[in-house]
């Protein structure tokens, strides 16, 4: 079998604009046997998930209702990045307003295609260590938010016993462990 080719996008359009996201229909050719077809991409900006730790090593994180999956989650705090923000001002923003935590050193884990068939944003993971409490929360409309410190292995238990199940939260706790095993540790 084949490598798999790069198909070219012959002609993209507006197909439904849901005010976070877009959608847009692309109509593709395989490059080299014309094949065509026609593949519907959603648009969006691309987000953050912060990884804010306290001096003391515990991971600040948010516990918050998901209509997507119509139920409360714990999760790490995040958001879609501002117009022309960098994915380490958005973690920083994103942890202040949510959690009240601000401060210390910021660093990038990387970033993650949160699901290239059918999205193309993409999904940063920014550490944030030695954060304090102490700044205003700024809570968007519908946001009702209780914020926990834990341990990071606390967090590893929240994700196996099914209270934490936003698949990129659980990446970004990967993330984590890969780059600060210590906290793990303890």
């Amino acid at each position: 079998m084949a490598a798999p080719e790069r198909w070219i996008v012959r002609h993209e359009a507006p197909h439904a604009d849901c005010r976070v996201f877009k959608v847009a229909r692309q109509r593709c050719t395989h490059p080299l046997d014309q094949r065509e077809g026609d593949f519907f991409v959603i648009h969006s900006s691309d987000w953050v998930l912060a990884l804010p730790v306290t001096p003391e090593g515990n991971l600040v994180m948010v516990k918050q209702w998901r209509f997507g999956a119509h139920a409360l989650s714990v999760e790490i705090p995040g958001g879609v990045m501002d117009a022309g923000e960098n994915p380490l001002d958005t973690a920083v923003r994103e942890t202040r307003e949510e959690t009240g935590y601000a401060g210390g050193v910021v660093s990038s884990l990387g970033s993650a295609s949160p699901n290239p068939a059918i999205q193309s944003n993409h999904c940063h993971f920014v550490l944030l260590e030695g954060v304090s409490n102490g700044a205003p929360r700024k809570l968007d409309e519908h946001e009702e938010i209780e914020v926990l410190c834990v341990s990071p292995n606390e967090a590893l238990r929240l994700v196996r016993t099914g209270e934490t199940t936003h698949a990129l939260a659980e990446l970004a706790l990967l993330r984590l462990k890969e780059a600060r095993p210590s906290l793990f540790t303890r």
